[in-house]
């Protein structure tokens, strides 16, 4: 797989079952580097075997796609002229989209009602004369910003406390009605222009206002209200315990579903056919903070009190994109484990089974009676749907092919071990190897998180690297997620110890395993975390012939003030005193480095903060180290997994560019 071929990682997002079970919907998108963005559209897939896929939807970037309960119309959403993201609705057969909303800043998220009427939704309303809401304002004349809480900004937002996010209601549109024409000049009165406008879509009407943000809306079972959870920014600055809100939809009065007693931090509100709220959620903990491996479990509340369904020391149901699903009295969730992710099904008395699993990640299901329709990725695709009929032990039926032209670039099957590190632990992980004898140059690549892992779907910087001749071996060490709440914390206030032993134990075991490795020439990558343990390494281990730093964790003392989650992070990683800090500080250890090093970052990063990037790169450069730095304008943390695919492609570029000179093939 070379740079290019990113254009051929082809995502299928969380497919909209009709409730009939006839057809599901989902959005087909993948990087366009002549676009320069990542395109897509909706697709209809028949369940029955009795019609081809097809392309329901023409837009440039269509998306989260939603069925009607009563499975008529789709809602998504797409971009309006200024690429701000609005609801759009069509006929599940296909029509012409109807625009439903036209919020300044954009529609993050929507739900459906039971009776498929209306709709909910969230958007960030600006507050007067900020972000475009005055004509030839521009941001440099906007007035100044006066910041009280410690949680101000995000990652891929900028500013939040400006634009709280709110909750809205709207009608569904009649597809078949007539369309708006544009009025001709005319005088008062006549040819009807007293009256209303054919075709203009309903006004929406806001439920929730003041400082606070919404977020994760659903409906009650009856209609009636819309539950949502409530970030009080200025309330509770430092605190990741939720607060969930039921409001009426005539009026938008609020009562209390969930207090932030509850202890919760919740990840996703579902409510499920009998009108049961449903949630998957976490213990924050005495403080409120806590969100180390956080265990997320399945919850039900009865009488407004969350109980626990699943073992959090057993099922991790905190996959980002894991969420709830309703098959009969029991409930669909997604479980992290061993560089995959399962499909399981519980019931409310606590029963699991497993649905889909194996080498699979499950990146979304939906359910019409006993028939799921599963996203899935592997080793030879970045997303298909799958159908399983009947439960659990039914073997998938693969609808799609959307990975044959990823296939056609060549990909390497990684090779799965499982080293015994120097303590007596395992170490899990994989190899991924060029063609040939070799020996070939090796490059150690550590993931980000800490709390995630590497698992097997296809990997484009492993393939990229390996089609440029490198081995690449990759690992979850402890702290990383899939082996259980105790391997995730065993780094708790103690970054750079176990972790940093067991990717050096596990770089050890796969060059003894593996011949065609040369162990005499070895490079070191990663980003975030795995910038925070490539920075950690180079400084203890003089053994790379280069490194590359990206968008790391390096400073816990500034990232404290400067990060996006500043406030809770460092402090829960790395404790707050100065010689904890200064003990788990990649910068603090910046001057026993002298390893070449490339450190690369986004201009816009939040969470990883470019004042990380520039401060740790002068360090180096002081030490008298061979350093090269690298900052992409416009892009955030999230640059290799979905930044502007020109970026992404030039990164690669870069990335070769470094190993070239620094670890050459030949």
């Amino acid at each position: 797989m070379r740079a290019a071929d990113i254009e051929k990682l082809v995502s299928v997002s969380r497919p909209a079952v009709a409730p009939d079970g006839t057809f599901a919907i989902a959005a087909v998108s993948r990087p366009d580097l002549r676009a320069n963005l990542d395109v897509g559209q909706l697709w209809r897939f028949d369940l029955e075997g009795r019609a081809p896929a097809r392309r329901l939807t023409r837009g440039v970037a269509d998306r989260a796609p939603a069925l009607s309960p009563d499975g008529a119309l789709i809602a998504f959403l797409r971009g309006d002229t200024s690429n701000k993201p609005q609801i759009h609705v069509i006929a599940a057969g296909g029509s012409e989209p109807v625009q439903v909303t036209d919020q300044p800043l954009g529609v993050s998220e929507f739900a459906w009602s039971p009776d498929s009427e209306r709709l909910a939704y969230v958007a960030r309303v600006p507050e007067p004369g900020r972000y475009g809401s005055i004509e030839g304002l521009d941001a440099a004349a906007e007035a100044p910003r006066h910041i009280t809480g410690i949680r101000w900004h995000a990652n891929g937002v900028g500013y939040i406390g400006d634009r709280p996010a709110h909750v809205f209601v709207v009608p569904a549109p009649d597809v078949n009605a007539e369309p708006l024409y544009a009025a001709a000049p005319a005088l008062p009165g006549e040819w009807g222009t007293d009256g209303e406008s054919q075709g203009v879509p309903a006004a929406s009407t806001q439920l929730t206002h003041g400082t606070a943000s919404y977020g994760g809306v659903v409906f009650t079972a009856d209609g009636t209200e819309v539950l949502a959870g409530v970030d009080e920014i200025e309330a509770r600055t430092r605190d990741l315990r939720a607060r969930l809100v039921a409001i009426s939809v005539d009026g938008g009065a609020e009562r209390e579903v969930l207090s932030v007693d509850a202890g919760l931090s919740v990840n996703e509100i579902a409510v499920l056919p009998d009108g049961t709220i449903a949630l998957l959620a976490s213990d924050a903990g005495a403080g409120g903070i806590d969100f180390i491996a956080p265990g997320v479990a399945l919850f039900l509340l009865r009488d407004g009190v969350p109980v626990q369904i699943t073992d959090p020391e057993l099922y991790d149901l905190g996959e980002v994109g894991s969420h709830i699903g309703a098959i009969g009295d029991d409930v669909l969730v997604q479980d992290r484990t061993r560089g995959r992710l399962r499909l399981l099904r519980v019931t409310r008395a606590g029963g699991v089974t497993e649905v889909l699993g194996g080498d699979v990640e499950v990146l979304g299901h939906g359910v019409a009676g006993d028939r799921i329709v599963a996203t899935i990725a592997n080793a030879e695709t970045f997303g298909e749907i799958v159908v399983i009929e009947g439960g659990a032990g039914s073997e998938p039926r693969t609808l799609t092919n959307f990975g044959a032209a990823l296939r056609e670039t060549g990909l390497v099957a990684p090779r799965e071990i499982t080293v015994t590190a120097r303590d007596g632990s395992e170490v899990h992980g994989w190899i991924a190897t060029p063609a040939g004898e070799g020996p070939h140059p090796v490059i150690l690549n550590i993931h980000g998180g800490p709390f995630a892992q590497y698992s097997v779907h296809v990997f484009d910087e492993t393939q990229v690297l390996v089609d440029a001749g490198y081995a690449v071996v990759y690992c979850n060490p402890r702290g990383s997620a899939g082996y259980g709440r105790e391997h995730g914390r065993s780094i708790r206030g103690a970054m750079g110890t176990v972790d940093y032993t067991d990717v050096l134990d596990f770089l050890e075991g796969a060059l003894a395993s593996d011949v065609t490795l040369d162990a005499g020439r070895l490079g070191i990558m990663g980003g975030s975390y795995g910038g925070f343990m490539t920075a950690w390494v180079i400084a203890h281990d003089h053994r790379f012939a280069g490194a590359i730093v990206e968008r790391g964790f390096l400073d816990p003392v500034s990232f404290q003030g400067t990060s996006d989650i500043g406030s809770f992070f460092g402090d829960e990683y790395a404790g707050t005193s100065p010689e904890a800090m200064a003990a788990q500080s990649p910068m603090a250890h910046a001057g026993s480095v002298t390893t070449p090093t490339l450190v690369m970052h986004s201009e816009l990063d939040f969470r990883c903060p470019l004042e990380q990037a520039t401060r740790y790169y002068t360090a180096l450069k002081r030490a008298d180290v061979d350093a090269e730095m690298l900052i992409f304008p416009g892009e955030n943390h999230e640059l290799s997994r979905g930044g502007q695919p020109r970026h992404r492609v030039q990164r690669f570029a870069a990335v070769l560019d470094w190993w070239a000179r620094r670890l050459p093939v030949h």
